[in-house]
C-alpha cells in the first residue's frame, strides 16, 4: 500500500511537469512570429491557463486512482498516506476562478489599451477595470452565497428496537434473509421503519466549495453551448473548405497580378486602421467607430485567407532566380537541376494540398 501511494505521488508530479512542458510547446509553436521574445506576461497567463485546464481534467482519473489506494487497506490509517484530493480539487478550481475573473481580464485590459499611453497609465487603467470587475463579481458571489449557499440532503429515518442475545454463538447464524433474532417479526431490522419517515437536512457549504460548485455549473453551461456549436460547425467548415478549394495551379504572371492586388488591399486596410487609431486617440470611440473596427478586422481576416489561398495555388513560390547562379561555372546545368527540383517540389506540394482537402471532405462527412 505504501509503495502504491509513493508511485501515485511520483506519477502525479511527472504528469504535472509534462503538462507544463506541453503548454509551453503549444505556445511557442502556435504564437505569431511578430510576438517572439516579447509580451511575456500574457504568455505566462496562456501557459498557466492551459496547464490548469488540462490538470482539472486529469484530476478525475487521479481521484479514482487515489480511491483505489484505500480499497484493500489492511489497517485503518492507510488512507492517510494518499493524496489530499479534496484540497487539490479546491486549489485547482479556485486558481481557475482567479484566472478567469482576475488575471486574464487584467492581461486583456492592459494589452488591448492604447499603445501610445505610458506603462503606468496602462497599468492604472487595467487595475481600475479589474477592481471594478472584482467588486461586481464579489457582490454577486456574496449575495448568492448568503441567499442560496446551502445544501439540502433528503434522508430517511430508520430505527429498530434492541433485543438481548440469548446465546452469543448465534452470531454465525445471521444472514441477509434472517438478519435478527426474532424468527417471525424481526423487529430489530431497520427496514421495518415507517415509509414516510423522510426529512431534509440543510447545511451551509463552505465558501471555497461554493465557489467551486458555481464555477463548475457556469463552466458546464458554457461548455454545453460552445461545445455544441463547435461540434456542429467543424464538419460544415471542413466540407465548405473542400468546396471552396483551389481547383488548379496558376502561372507566375497570374501570381504576380493577384499578389499586387492583395498588396493594394493591404495598403488600404493599413490606411483605414491608422484613421481608426487617430479617432481612438482623439476620444471618438462611439458606435460608428466600433462598427468600423469590426469591418476592418473582417476585411483583414479575408485578406489573410486570400493570401493563404494564393500560396496554395502557386506552390513553387518565389524561392529561386537565375541571379543566384550567375557566378557558377555550371550555370546552365545548375539552373536546369534547380528548376527541375522546384517543379518536383511544387508538384509534391500541390499533391499534398489536394490530399489535405480530400481528407477534410472525408472527416467532414464522418463528422
Amino acid at each position: 500500500m505504501g509503495d502504491f501511494n509513493v508511485a501515485l505521488v511520483i506519477v502525479a508530479a511527472v504528469v504535472s511537469v509534462l503538462v507544463l512542458l506541453v503548454s509551453v510547446y503549444l505556445l511557442v509553436n502556435y504564437q505569431h512570429p511578430d510576438d517572439a521574445n516579447q509580451a511575456w506576461f500574457p504568455k505566462l497567463v496562456v501557459v498557466l491557463g492551459i496547464t490548469v485546464a488540462v490538470l482539472s481534467i486529469l484530476m478525475l482519473p487521479a481521484d479514482v486512482a487515489n480511491r483505489q489506494a484505500c480499497k484493500r487497506a489492511v489497517y485503518s490509517g492507510a488512507c492517510a498516506l494518499t493524496l489530499p484530493m479534496k484540497t487539490l480539487w479546491l486549489v485547482v478550481y479556485i486558481i481557475d476562478a482567479v484566472l478567469v475573473f482576475l488575471v486574464i481580464p487584467f492581461a486583456m485590459f492592459y494589452y488591448e489599451g492604447d499603445q501610445d499611453k505610458s506603462v503606468g497609465k496602462r497599468l492604472k487603467s487595467a487595475l481600475i477595470w479589474v477592481v471594478a470587475s472584482a467588486v461586481v463579481c464579489g457582490l454577486v458571489l456574496g449575495i448568492l452565497y448568503a441567499l442560496i449557499g446551502k445544501v439540502d440532503f433528503t434522508v430517511r429515518h430508520l430505527s429498530s428496537s434492541v433485543q438481548a442475545f440469548p446465546n452469543p454463538n448465534q452470531f454465525g447464524a445471521f444472514t441477509s434473509g434472517q438478519p435478527c433474532i426474532a424468527p417471525l417479526t424481526r423487529q430489530c431490522s431497520a427496514n421495518t421503519a415507517p415509509p414516510n419517515s423522510q426529512t431534509t437536512w440543510t447545511m451551509r457549504a463552505t465558501f471555497p466549495e461554493y465557489v467551486v460548485a458555481l464555477a463548475t455549473i457556469v463552466g458546464s453551461v458554457l461548455f454545453t453551448i460552445f461545445g455544441g456549436v463547435g461540434i456542429a460547425c467543424l464538419p460544415l467548415s471542413l466540407i465548405f473548405s473542400f468546396v471552396r478549394r483551389p481547383k488548379a495551379v496558376i502561372t507566375r504572371s497570374q501570381y504576380i497580378k493577384e499578389a499586387t492586388e492583395l498588396g493594394k488591399k493591404a495598403k488600404e486596410l493599413k490606411k483605414a486602421a491608422e484613421a481608426l487609431h487617430q479617432e481612438e486617440r482623439s476620444g471618438n470611440k462611439g458606435r460608428k467607430w466600433r462598427k468600423n473596427v469590426k469591418a476592418v478586422e473582417k476585411e483583414l481576416l479575408l485578406l489573410e485567407n486570400d493570401m493563404n489561398a494564393l500560396e496554395e495555388m502557386y506552390p513553387q513560390g518565389e524561392k529561386v532566380t537565375t541571379r543566384e547562379f550567375s557566378y557558377s561555372l555550371f550555370l546552365w546545368l545548375s539552373l536546369t537541376l534547380v528548376l527541375t527540383s522546384i517543379m518536383v517540389q511544387a508538384e509534391a506540394t500541390w499533391a499534398f494540398t489536394v490530399l489535405a482537402y480530400i481528407g477534410k471532405l472525408i472527416f467532414g462527412i464522418v463528422g
